[in-house]
């Protein structure tokens, strides 16, 4: 008899469906798993012969063959071992109801026949879902993602007796709900704010303008200024994620294996900090079976890199074409993966080796070639994808007793939805274009025009302050943000002021 299960495989950040066909047929015991399995598949033999007679079944002793379809495609992972198990049980006619048929397991199998958690659950469910695939069953710890999908019965178990006892009409599994509506509304508070910082004003100011604009940021100051407490906060005045944004933050994380547990929708924009001993497989994903990296788990939020000359140089420059494009592709030989990449930049940098070049509290050791050095270990092109540079000085002792309210993150973020608001009236009907950061050229020629004084402006701070030749955009697009902020139609000369002084590296 043969019996044919539905299942799922990923490949990406997005699920196929794979049917599991079992064959139970006399001859020599056998068991046989084909259609591209990795090693972790065709370890299932194993787990599946166990758990399920450890489950207080019968394993046959016959030849037993298992095709995974499509074949062409590689089946890598365990989430096969339950598809596997409900087709011998099938095929052995240990189980007769045929609603199995109509169902999607996904699940690994202990020895003991205990179901055990799988990444990217919440992909697969999807995939299921639009083909036309509504009852699923899968272990209990997956139940709350999978329920963040519309239209998806699911059926959570914790056991493989469990869902012989819900076929068999003993005990029916129930059916697991979640109100992913009234999660998502309620989106997740952020633990800070920046009415946590005192002082630095010119780097909030900064901040609010690469929110409001999508740029990327580097901030440059002396150790103990406040870089980090000032980058942690910056998620706290983005906007909203959408909930289609908030579904694919998800996915990715669900795929990497490390979504929270009990989480079905992950409602706050994802800051990723990884430390700068991290590979570049690290930050752009890899590996043998391709995950993603760090910057893909930063999608729709902020990737912070702190320290930033402390990087490795392969791994600063494997992110500049994901930064550029929006997505990372990862090829190997079995096959070329992409990923999403849509992440804003945030560095933060000692101006020195030492770190108190220009600081006016504590003298600095290093000499002129040394801070040249120092500051050469971060590539042209990698500072060409940063628009705002921002110095952020030492706290002064007043500032940090003053009593004096501080502007909140709520109060800030107003300010920032207001001018993204702006923008997507603006590049309405452009497609793959929603801020002021992803202009092209001919849109900051079209959006970013000068008046005759704004123009000479320009032009007397290329001449005297060094500025190089790839700052030119750079400050026309933070400008566009600044007039937006300020809901101007032009750009004006206060505005295109406030850009220049944001790239203090192409001043040096």
């Amino acid at each position: 008899m043969i019996a044919k299960i539905k299942s799922c495989g990923l490949f990406g950040i997005d699920g196929y469906i794979v049917d599991v066909e079992a064959d139970v047929s006399k001859g020599l015991p056998a068991f046989d798993v084909v259609g591209l399995p990795d090693t972790a598949v065709k370890e299932s033999r194993e787990r599946v012969r166990a758990a399920i007679k450890n489950s207080y079944l019968d394993f046959p002793l016959r030849r037993i063959t298992v095709n995974l379809a499509p074949a062409h495609i590689k089946k890598e992972g365990p989430f096969y071992d339950l598809p596997i198990c409900m087709g011998i049980l099938m095929c052995t006619e240990q189980l007769k109801n045929k609603e199995v048929f109509d169902y999607m397991f996904l699940g690994e199998l202990s020895l003991t026949g205990e179901l055990r958690p799988v990444c990217g659950a919440l992909p697969m469910i999807i995939s299921a879902v639009e083909n036309g695939i509504t009852k699923i069953i899968l272990p209990d710890e997956n139940k709350h993602e999978a329920a963040a999908i519309k239209g998806a019965d699911i059926y959570p178990a914790k056991t493989l007796g469990e869902i012989i006892a819900h076929f068999s009409g003993e005990k029916p599994l129930e059916k697991y709900e979640e109100d992913v509506d009234l999660l998502f509304n309620n989106y997740s508070k952020y633990n800070v704010d920046f009415s946590d910082v005192k002082g630095q004003e010119n780097a909030k100011r900064a901040l609010t303008v690469a929110a409001a604009g999508g740029h990327n940021a580097l901030l440059i100051g002396s150790p103990g200024s406040g870089k980090t407490m000032l980058a942690q906060r910056l998620p706290s005045i983005l906007p909203p994620l959408s909930f289609e944004e908030a579904l694919e933050v998800t996915k990715i994380h669900s795929i990497a294996g490390v979504l929270p547990e009990k989480t079905p929708l992950l409602s706050a924009r994802p800051f990723r900090s990884p430390h700068h001993t991290i590979s570049a497989a690290g930050v752009a994903g890899g590996g043998r079976v391709p995950r993603p990296g760090e910057i893909s788990l930063a999608h729709n939020g902020v990737l912070f890199l702190d320290e930033l000359p402390e990087f490795s140089k392969d791994t600063l420059e494997v992110m500049r074409q994901p930064l550029e494009d929006g997505i990372v592709t990862i090829a190997r030989v079995s096959a070329t993966l992409t990923y999403p990449a849509n992440t804003m930049l945030v560095a933060a940098m000692n101006p020195c080796k030492c770190g108190y070049y220009g600081d006016s509290a504590k003298k600095c050791t290093c000499s002129e070639a040394q801070v040249k050095q120092y500051l050469s270990k971060i590539s042209g092109p990698l500072l060409d994808r940063i628009d705002i540079h921002v110095e952020v000085p030492s706290v002064k002792y007043s500032d940090l007793e003053s009593k004096a309210p501080q502007e909140t993150s709520e109060s800030i973020r107003a300010k920032v939805i207001s001018a993204r608001q702006i923008q997507l009236e603006r590049f309405k009907g452009i497609s793959g274009i929603y801020s002021n950061s992803q202009m092209t050229p001919a849109l900051v020629e079209e959006y970013c025009s000068l008046g005759e004084t704004e123009t000479m402006l320009l032009k007397a701070a290329f001449e005297r302050l060094g500025l190089s030749a790839r700052a030119h955009n750079r400050i026309l697009k933070v400008a566009r943000t600044i007039a937006d902020l300020k809901e101007s139609k032009n750009i004006r000369t206060e505005h295109l002021a406030e850009a220049i002084q944001y790239r203090s590296l192409d001043r040096r």
